[in-house]
């Protein structure tokens, strides 16, 4: 910044010339004493330069509305909404949305550090400020099979990177406190850039959360119950609170929403799917509900600003104060907190829910054919989904709502008319098969899935945390095999078949995972998959492909399902899921 620059500012603070632009007459939301105050907001250039009564060469009467921080999303993955960067900002800005910290790890997965020069390349010119944590795992760990394999000396040099803020979430927690060589070394050259190590260590506890914490992780976003997060934040962490459209943690951890628990905590979102952020929201509504729940507006929104902001070292972000750039929201009342106008740089980026310059959608196919060209697998055929094992047994993965733990249970071994061995609708019981699409090796994990809503049919993704292979369930192969075929045909997507017929499809066609389309699009297209599940007895808020993403995600307890078989994450081993 040149002397004049900051001599403008100076001036334009004390009032003895006129700002470029005043917002008069807000309730402004102070996230360093938790109050509200009534004064104007004056903006010289891109940053707030007072608080308080201001002349303005531009003035808007605000009328008693609130004005907050721009939100900061401090935990998620832009892949997982299934939306390119410049539609995932169309979808996040006009809800408050003006920051967030992604981790590429589901495309750098599949393509490696191609994947990442995608998303920093395609996020640069964003109105939205994309920040980025480095993938800490690709693979998630040695038992899984990914599209590529990321160590320490390729992600060195991204560390120089100006939006590179740290390590991302160190989900090989297992590896982390057994001292492997590969997970140190990604640790030692992170600190040793002087930049930030997240975590991600369900259930992690005792002794060995100390040794996980020593090693220098400094977050979580895994607490599913406050007795877990208490630990953690006793343990110097701090707590990233989860509500996306899979995971949503936040009933469990409202006690944190009080002084001094909320000086370490702060929301996030993890994943969400663009119906989700569309219509209900992105940080907006995780600070909407919050206060449904009982929390002080003045809070919540600290903890969706200045705490991530602090955190992750943007000392410009996160408050509506002197010095601080001017990324701000207007919201009419706080108990609906309903974002009327966004504020980017101290310019009008977004009002009553439209974005007012969305940026392109287009694609440079050329440069990142390996991005668009994802998919490396014969098709699929009945043969692939016979059962390799036989005994009087089987092993199912049940799922726990609203959460990403799962729970084993051993039964009988099932045999119904009309459906694949192994298969109980009326239990919730499908089958369940993992076909690796990266490298044309063959392999294929057979499994059984618990308390899975599907009512009749089959579902296929491409989105499979965190290799994204090709993830199908139902209750027949006849319908797999075609659902699984759908996805490949598509390079990606989901798709949903019943009765031999394809009732839905969404092509993802960018490393299997994202659409080239907008927000709207893409929401539309998934509206009507989810039209045609509920046409088949599946409940509209079951989040059914979301949910499934996780089921072949070897970190997260207990167990799951990936290419090699089912894997008891706890002992890190192959488990058979049929046995005598």
């Amino acid at each position: 910044m040149q002397p004049d620059v900051l001599k403008n500012r100076i001036a334009a603070g004390r009032g003895d010339v006129c700002a470029d632009l005043v917002l008069k007459n807000a309730r402004v939301i102070n996230v360093f004493t938790n109050e509200i105050e009534t004064a104007d907001i004056a903006i010289s250039g891109n940053y707030i330069v007072g608080v308080g009564e201001y002349r303005g060469r531009k003035e808007v009467d605000l009328r008693g509305s609130y004005v907050c921080p721009g939100l900061i999303d401090g935990h998620i993955h832009i892949e997982s909404s299934m939306l390119c960067g410049p539609a995932f900002e169309q979808a996040v800005l006009p809800h408050g949305t003006t920051a967030i910290i992604t981790d590429p790890h589901e495309i750098s997965n599949v393509a490696g550090l191609d994947g990442l020069e995608f998303m920093l390349e395609t996020t640069k010119d964003l109105t939205l400020s994309v920040y980025f944590m480095l993938p800490s795992c690709v693979p998630a760990t040695d038992l899984d099979e990914s599209g590529a394999v990321l160590d320490a000396e390729q992600l060195r040099s991204y560390y120089r990177h100006p939006r590179v803020l740290g390590l991302a979430e160190l989900m090989n927690a297992y590896g982390t406190v057994r001292c492997d060589p590969k997970v140190l070394q990604k640790i030692c050259d992170c600190k040793k850039a002087g930049k930030i190590v997240d975590g991600h260590a369900p259930l992690l506890h005792d002794k060995d959360l100390d040794a996980y914490i020593v090693a220098g992780v400094q977050s979580d976003h895994e607490c599913s119950n406050i007795e877990e997060a208490m630990e953690k934040l006793r343990r110097g962490q701090y707590i990233m609170i989860r509500e996306g459209t899979a995971a949503k943690n936040m009933d469990a951890l409202m006690p944190l929403f009080q002084e001094p628990y909320c000086s370490r905590c702060m929301l996030v979102t993890d994943d969400k799917h663009p119906n989700d952020l569309l219509h209900s929201g992105h940080i907006d509504y995780n600070i909407r509900k919050a206060i449904q729940a009982g929390a002080a507006p003045a809070i919540a929104v600290k903890m969706a600003t200045l705490i991530p902001a602090q955190y992750f070292g943007l000392k410009q972000h996160g408050a509506v104060a002197p010095g601080y750039l001017a990324d701000l929201i207007v919201v009419s009342d706080l108990e609906h907190f309903t974002v009327e106008q966004v504020y980017k740089n101290g310019t009008l980026v977004a009002e009553h829910g439209k974005a007012l310059k969305p940026a392109s959608l287009m694609i440079d196919n050329t440069r990142f054919a390996r991005v668009m060209e994802s998919f490396d697998m014969d098709e699929i055929t009945l043969r692939d989904l016979e059962l390799r094992e036989s005994g009087d047994y089987e092993r199912v993965i049940c799922l726990r709502q609203d959460e990403l733990l799962t729970e084993g249970k051993i039964i009988p071994f099932q045999q119904r008319p009309n459906t694949a061995p192994g298969v109980d609708t009326e239990q919730q019981i499908v089958k369940l098969a993992v076909f690796e699409r990266h490298h044309h090796s063959g392999h294929v994990g057979i499994g059984f899935l618990g308390n899975f809503s599907l009512k009749c049919g089959a579902v296929a993704s491409s989105i499979a945390h965190d290799s994204h292979n090709l993830i199908v369930a139902g209750d027949n192969d006849a319908d797999m095999v075609l659902a699984g075929n759908t996805v490949r045909k598509n390079k990606g997507g989901l798709a949903f078949v019943a009765n031999g017929q394809v009732m839905a499809e969404v092509a993802l066609p960018v490393a299997g995972l994202m659409s080239t389309e907008s927000a709207e699009s893409v929401a539309e297209k998934m509206q009507a998959l989810e039209d045609a599940l509920k046409a088949h007895g599946v409940a509209e808020d079951s989040g059914i492909f979301m949910t499934l993403a996780f089921v072949s995600l070897p970190v997260i307890p207990k167990l799951r399902l990936n290419t090699y078989g089912i894997v008891d994450v706890e002992q890190q081993k192959i488990v058979p899921a049929v046995f005598k």
